[in-house]
């Protein structure tokens, strides 16, 4: 990637682009430069393997389609013509037959795909339940890569249930931005005046802690339900008696 792409990652990015897992959790700062990770990671996926499908998922037709123009740069580094594959509107075409595809952000339109050799979901945490689900199944032939990237978004969805929940299959990754050089300590002073101490923990310390205008935290909830009683004893009881 650094001869071919001219992309100099750091420690942690090339550790992220060296895996050969097949599900792969990155938990990281917001600027980190994970949409770039991902856009390389795609090219090179596209360009290595002939023939084959990557796909990226994000929570809006936006995002996908600026995830499109970071690959597209990357693509004329490989002296490539950037052109779309003819059927999707966000998609990327390679002189080996491989694709890259942008999905818009809606369930229905992964439907309809297969055989994808690595999926991409950017900013996990926001992509919706539902589209997810659609996801998963274009993996079962190939058995392609999954990779879940994103900033935290509280104690829900699918992303905090693979990485406090995940089994080892997953590898989990995560960067905050005291370990990001590129972020300076001042602007980061700046952020936590700003933004409270919350917020920032989530979008700067990478941790899954609930939005400000959460009524009641998602541990709180979590706490207040049990396995352990059986709902239907009292009716018993009480037909018994009778």
């Amino acid at each position: 990637m650094r001869a071919k792409l001219g992309f100099e990652p750091d420690a942690t990015q090339a550790r992220v682009l060296d895996t050969a897992g097949r599900r792969v959790l990155v938990n990281c700062t917001r600027q980190w430069g994970k949409s770039t990770v991902a856009a390389a990671r795609a090219v090179m996926e596209a360009e290595r393997k002939a023939g084959s499908l990557t796909m990226v998922a994000s929570p809006s037709a936006r995002q996908s389609g600026e995830f499109l123009r970071k690959a597209a740069g990357f693509v004329r580094k490989l002296g490539h013509r950037v052109k779309g594959d003819g059927d999707n509107e966000m998609s990327l075409a390679f002189p080996n037959g491989s694709r890259i595809v942008g999905l818009p952000g809606s369930e229905g339109t992964v439907r309809g795909f297969s055989n994808v050799s690595l999926m991409l979901v950017d900013e996990a945490a926001r992509v919706e339940e539902e589209i997810y689900r659609a996801v998963s199944p274009t993996l079962a032939v190939s058995e392609g890569g999954l990779w879940l990237m994103s900033t935290p978004w509280g104690r829900r969805g699918f992303f905090w249930e693979a990485w406090s929940k995940g089994g080892p299959e997953w590898e989990r990754v995560s960067v905050t931005a005291a370990e990001c050089g590129r972020i300076g300590e001042v602007f980061l002073a700046e952020e936590r005046r700003m933004q409270g101490d919350r917020s920032f923990r989530r979008e700067y310390c990478c941790e899954f802690v609930e939005a400000e205008d959460t009524l009641f935290d998602q541990e709180l909830i979590e706490a207040a339900f049990t396995d352990e009683v059986d709902p239907w004893a009292e009716g018993r009881e009480g037909r018994n008696k009778g």
